[in-house]
């Protein structure tokens, strides 16, 4: 018990959290004791196992490393907060063991693995993919008694099952937030650089918005994948013409950019996101600035000093509205 008290729970949190507790030898058998068969893959936690309980359920466990000291804290994180959760766009908890030198995670199995290493998908399924995923970050944000912010939303931890319905999974970051308060600051800055929020990474300043612009960077790998091939000229995967309409496309694109805008206040909510991407009738807003620029003189003031005494004025944004420029540099 003391274990989750650590975490601030209440008596009530620390029983439903007991009542999810499997022993080893359970674990064992139905892993056929961790063997390398059975072995899924390797994350930051440390290695994922395939299993069969005995009344025949798939499970994955994930195993902590025995010298990840920071993954036992992220371990007792994930183990409180999504004991909470229940949604069919987030992964479900079956259970946990902390027993020996094991420290174990055991979640429903998922066959169709994660987002990133799937490729050849039609746009039926992108949109779907899309659109669970928005829905399971507003469930986070905004449908629970306490609001949770995930920190580490990326294409690996987005799991997708036998009908591709994709389920937020990787909670071992995740903050929670009284319904009246949804931002924080830290001087640790742990997540995955290219999801990561610009004021996420400079200042330690995340906040829901922080999920909405790694939404964003999700929408245009879906999407766009020649977002990171470096072939942006190249709008449309080529494997979606012919699959969709143009206009329905360059929408999520839009909205992709709405999300990963510089400023967090211009960024949409998760609620107007799940309504842009479910209404074709909503007109989508125009975005503040280039998604790419970044201003470091927004919002601050340039002091010029006279001879004559002093002149304030304010200060400008070196930025062009609503229009590209492209510049090529070559070595001489």
């Amino acid at each position: 018990p003391a274990l989750y008290q650590e975490n601030g729970g209440d008596e009530r949190e620390i029983i439903s959290v007991e009542s999810l507790l499997l022993d080893l030898a359970t674990i064992k058998a139905a892993t056929n004791n961790f063997s390398e068969e059975n072995k899924l893959g390797e994350g930051g936690f440390g290695p994922v196992y395939k299993g069969i309980l005995q009344d025949g359920q798939e499970i994955a466990v994930k195993r902590l490393s025995m010298s990840s000291a920071q993954g036992l804290d992220e371990l007792k994180n994930e183990v409180v907060i999504v004991a909470k959760l229940q949604h069919k766009n987030l992964v479900r908890l079956i259970g946990c063991c902390i027993e020996e030198q094991e420290r174990l995670l055991v979640y429903e199995y998922l066959p169709n693995t994660s987002l990133d290493k799937r490729e050849q998908l039609d746009w039926g399924t992108r949109y779907k993919i899309i659109e669970g995923i928005s829905r399971g970050l507003l469930y986070l944000h905004e449908d629970l008694r306490l609001k949770i912010i995930h920190r580490d939303l990326k294409a690996s931890n987005i799991l997708l099952d036998a009908f591709m319905i994709p389920k937020i999974s990787d909670f071992g970051l995740a903050k929670l937030f009284d319904v009246d308060a949804s931002e924080g600051n830290t001087s640790r800055i742990a997540g995955t650089y290219g999801y990561m929020a610009p004021e996420y990474v400079i200042y330690g300043h995340f906040s829901t918005k922080s999920d909405v612009f790694a939404f964003g960077v999700l929408i245009l790998e879906i999407v766009w994948k020649h977002w990171t091939k470096g072939t942006a000229h190249k709008v449309l995967d080529p494997s979606l013409m012919g699959q969709c309409r143009l206009e329905d496309v360059l929408r999520c694109i839009h909205i992709a950019l709405l999300c990963v805008q510089e400023d967090p206040s211009d960024r949409p909510k998760m609620e107007s996101v799940v309504l842009m991407l479910n209404s074709l009738s909503i007109t989508l807003p125009a975005l503040s600035t280039p998604a790419f620029v970044i201003s470091t003189a927004k919002n601050t003031e340039e002091i010029e000093t006279t001879a004559s005494g002093g002149l304030q004025r304010k200060a400008t944004r070196a930025v062009s509205m609503n229009t590209v420029t492209i510049s090529e540099f070559e070595p001489r």
